[in-house]
C-alpha cells in the first residue's frame, strides 16, 4: 500500500499557496493537510494536523519561515522541513541549515520536480537547489555577530536607539556600539542601508 505523505503548505500569497496545493494534490501519496498565510499560524496548524514535511516560505508576516522551521524542529522534531523562495538569497540558505532545514529550494521549480523533493525530504534526504548551494558557497558566512544582527534586525521599523535599545534590554551605548560595527562590516554608510544590505544578502 502507498504510504500518503501529510504535508502543510505555508506562504502569504493565497494564489500561489493555492496554485501549490492543487498541484502537489494531484500526485497519488501527497495529501495536502494545512494551508497558512503567516508564518506564526506554522506551529499551531503542525500540532494540529501532525504532517509528514512543511513546505515553507521564507519570507511572510508575523514570523519568517526560517524562525518558524527552528521552532518546528524544537517541538516537533519528527517534521521535514523543505524552504521554498521566490529569493535565492545565500545567507538565507545557510540560516536554514542552522535551522535544520532539510531542504531549500525557489518557487520555480517544476511541480514535478518540487513533489519528487516532498518524497525526498519525508526519505530522509537532503535537497538544496544545485545553483543556490553554490552561489552560498562562493558568498562565505555572515560577518555579523549574532548581536550585530538582532541590532539591525530591531533597527529594520526605523525605531531610535532609545526603542532599540529598550527591545534589546541593552545600553545605548552598546546599541551605537553595535550599530557602528554592523554599519562597517556591511561597507554601508548609514544604519538603514545596513540593514538593506544585511537582508539583500539574506544574513538577518
Amino acid at each position: 500500500m502507498t504510504r500518503i505523505l501529510r504535508l502543510l503548505l505555508a506562504d502569504d500569497q493565497a494564489l500561489v499557496r493555492g496554485a501549490l496545493a492543487t498541484m502537489l494534490s494531484l500526485e497519488p501519496d501527497i495529501e495536502v493537510v494545512a494551508e497558512v498565510g503567516r508564518g506564526d499560524e506554522i506551529v499551531p496548524a503542525a500540532l494540529e494536523t501532525r504532517p509528514d514535511v512543511a513546505l515553507l516560505d521564507v519570507e511572510m508576516p508575523g514570523q519568517d519561515g526560517i524562525t518558524a522551521a527552528a521552532e518546528l524542529r524544537d517541538r516537533m522534531p519528527g517534521i521535514r522541513v523543505l524552504m521554498v523562495t521566490t529569493f535565492g538569497r545565500p545567507g538565507y540558505l545557510r540560516r536554514a541549515m542552522r535551522a535544520g532545514v532539510a531542504g531549500f529550494v525557489v518557487k520555480d521549480t517544476p511541480a514535478k520536480r518540487l513533489a519528487a523533493m516532498v518524497r525526498d525530504v519525508a526519505d530522509g534526504l537532503r535537497v538544496i537547489d544545485p545553483a543556490l548551494a553554490a552561489e552560498s558557497l562562493a558568498a562565505g558566512d555572515s560577518p555579523l555577530t549574532e548581536r550585530e544582527s538582532d541590532v539591525l534586525r530591531a533597527a529594520e521599523s526605523g525605531g531610535t536607539i532609545a526603542d532599540i535599545a529598550g527591545e534589546l534590554h541593552l545600553s545605548e551605548g552598546t546599541v551605537r556600539n553595535y550599530l557602528s560595527s554592523a554599519i562597517g562590516k556591511t561597507d554601508a554608510r548609514t544604519r538603514a542601508e545596513a540593514v538593506r544590505i544585511a537582508l539583500e544578502n539574506g544574513w538577518l
